[in-house]
C-alpha cells in the first residue's frame, strides 16, 4: 500500500509507487538545474533590449533546426535511457565550458558570450524537458498520465523553487557564471533518477519496450510524423501559439523590467523572485487541484485554461501595460500552466503511437515552439513598426488567445475519443 500522506496527494496504485518517485525525483532534477540558470538568461535577455530579442530567437530557431536531426538519429539507434544520458551529459559539458568562457572573455567578446548562452539555454530548456515528459508518456498509460501527471509535475515546480532559490541566495555572492555549476551537478543527478526508473518501471503495463529498445525510424520522421494526422496537427498550431504569446508576454516584460530596474544584479533577482512566486503558487495547484481536474473534469477544460487566462490578461495588459500588472499575469500565466496545461498536453501524447511520443513530440515541443517564438518575436516587432504600443500589441494578443482557446476545445474532444478508442480495443 502506498504511504498514508501519499495517497491523500494523489490517486497512486500499489505498484505504481516507486516508479512515481522516482518520476518525481527526475523531475525535480531536471527543472532544478535550469531554474538555476533561468534568472541569468532573463536578466541577460532584458540587458540586450526589446530590439535584439528577435535576433536572439532567430538564433535559437537555428540551433533547433540542427539539433532535432542529431536528435531523432539518437533516438532511432539507441535505447530511450542511453540517449537520455547522453543528452543530459552533453548539456552539462556544455554548462562547464560556458563557465569558463564567462570567466575568461572580456570585452566585446563578452557581449557575444551572453548571446551565446541565451541561446543555448533556450535551446537546452526544451530538450532536457521534452526528453523528460517523452519518457513519461512512455512509461505510463493514459489511465496513470491522468492521475499521476499532477504530482510528478509537482516535482519539477519544487525543482523550480529551489533552483529559484539557489539563485536569488547565491547570485549577489558569487556571481552570475559560478551558479552553472550547480545547474551540471543537477543534470547528472537526473541521469541517475532516469537509471533508477527505468528499473522499477517494468511492471507498470504490460508493453514495456522503453528502457531497452530503440525506437528506430528515419532522422527526419519527426517532421513528417508531426503533420501526418490532424490530431498531431492541431497539437503542433497549440503549441505554436503558446510560444507566440509566451513571446509578446515575455517582449513586454523585458521592455517594463528594463524601463524599471537600472541595476542588472536587482533584476536578476527581480526574475528570480518572480519565479519563485510562480512555483510557489504552481506547487500549491497541482498538489490540491490538478488531479482532480484531470481525472474528474477532463482534458478539455484542462486544455482551455490557459487560454483563458491569457485572454484575461492581455486585455488587462492592454488597459494598464504597468510593472505591478505584468507581474500578476505573469504569475498567474506561468502558474496555470505548470500546474495544469503542461502535463495536459503531456496526456495528449499517451494515445499516440510510440514513434510519435519521442520523434514528433520531440519536434513539436521544440522545433514548433521555437518556431513559435520566432514568430511571436518577428511579429511583435512588426505590430510596433506599424505604431502599435504595448497596449495596443497585448490587445492584438488578446484576440489570438481567443483562437488558441478554440483549438484547446477541439483537442481536448479528439483525445477524449482517441483515448475510448484505445480503451475499447484492449
Amino acid at each position: 500500500m502506498p504511504p498514508r500522506f501519499l495517497a491523500r496527494l494523489v490517486d497512486v496504485r500499489p505498484a505504481e509507487v516507486k516508479a512515481l518517485a522516482w518520476s518525481w525525483l527526475f523531475f525535480f532534477t531536471v527543472l532544478a538545474s535550469y531554474y538555476v540558470i533561468r534568472p541569468v538568461r532573463d536578466e541577460l535577455g532584458a540587458a540586450a533590449g526589446v530590439s535584439q530579442l528577435p535576433w536572439l530567437f532567430l538564433m535559437t530557431l537555428a540551433g533547433m533546426t540542427l539539433a532535432n536531426p542529431l536528435f531523432s538519429a539518437l533516438v532511432a539507434r539507441m535505447a530511450p535511457v542511453r540517449f537520455i544520458s547522453i543528452t543530459y551529459r552533453f548539456f552539462a559539458l556544455n554548462v562547464l565550458v560556458i563557465l569558463v568562457l564567462m570567466n575568461t572573455v572580456k570585452g566585446a567578446g563578452a557581449v557575444w558570450v551572453g548571446r551565446a548562452f541565451w541561446v543555448w539555454a533556450a535551446v537546452f530548456n526544451m530538450f532536457v524537458v521534452s526528453v523528460f515528459w517523452a519518457f513519461l508518456v512512455d512509461v505510463f498509460d493514459n489511465d496513470q498520465a491522468r492521475r499521476l501527471f499532477g504530482f510528478i509535475a509537482a516535482g519539477g515546480t519544487l525543482g523550480g523553487i529551489a533552483g529559484s532559490a539557489i539563485t536569488a541566495a547565491l547570485v549577489m555572492r558569487v556571481g552570475r557564471s559560478y551558479l552553472l555549476i550547480a545547474s551540471a551537478l543537477l543534470l547528472e543527478a537526473a541521469v541517475f533518477c532516469v537509471h533508477r526508473l527505468a528499473g522499477v518501471s517494468a511492471g507498470l503495463r504490460e508493453r514495456r519496450a522503453p528502457r531497452q529498445a530503440a525506437v528506430g525510424g528515419g532522422v527526419l520522421s519527426g517532421l513528417s510524423r508531426a503533420f501526418k494526422s490532424a490530431y498531431l496537427a492541431n497539437i503542433s498550431l497549440y503549441i505554436l501559439l503558446l510560444a507566440v504569446l509566451y513571446t509578446y508576454l515575455y517582449f513586454q516584460q523585458a521592455d517594463i523590467a528594463q524601463k524599471s530596474f537600472s541595476d542588472r544584479n536587482v533584476r536578476t533577482a527581480f526574475f528570480a523572485g518572480m519565479d519563485l512566486a510562480v512555483n510557489i503558487l504552481t506547487l500549491a495547484i497541482q498538489f490540491l487541484l490538478t488531479g482532480r481536474i484531470l481525472k474528474r473534469l477532463g482534458l478539455t477544460p484542462a486544455l482551455v485554461l490557459l487560454p483563458a487566462i491569457s485572454v484575461a490578461g492581455f486585455l488587462a495588459l492592454g488597459a494598464a501595460p504597468v510593472l505591478w500588472v505584468l507581474v500578476i499575469v505573469q504569475v498567474l500565466r506561468r502558474a496555470a500552466d505548470f500546474a495544469v496545461s503542461r502535463p495536459t498536453r503531456e496526456v495528449l501524447f499517451t494515445v499516440v503511437p510510440r514513434e510519435d511520443k519521442y520523434k514528433a513530440k520531440s519536434f513539436i515541443d521544440t522545433f514548433v515552439y521555437r518556431a513559435g517564438d520566432q514568430i511571436g518575436a518577428w511579429s511583435y516587432a512588426l505590430l510596433g513598426w506599424f505604431g502599435l504600443a504595448a497596449a495596443g500589441i497585448s490587445f492584438a494578443a488578446a484576440l489570438l488567445s481567443a483562437l488558441w482557446l478554440a483549438n484547446g476545445l477541439w483537442l481536448g474532444r479528439r483525445q477524449e475519443k482517441l483515448a475510448g478508442r484505445s480503451a475499447a480495443e484492449n
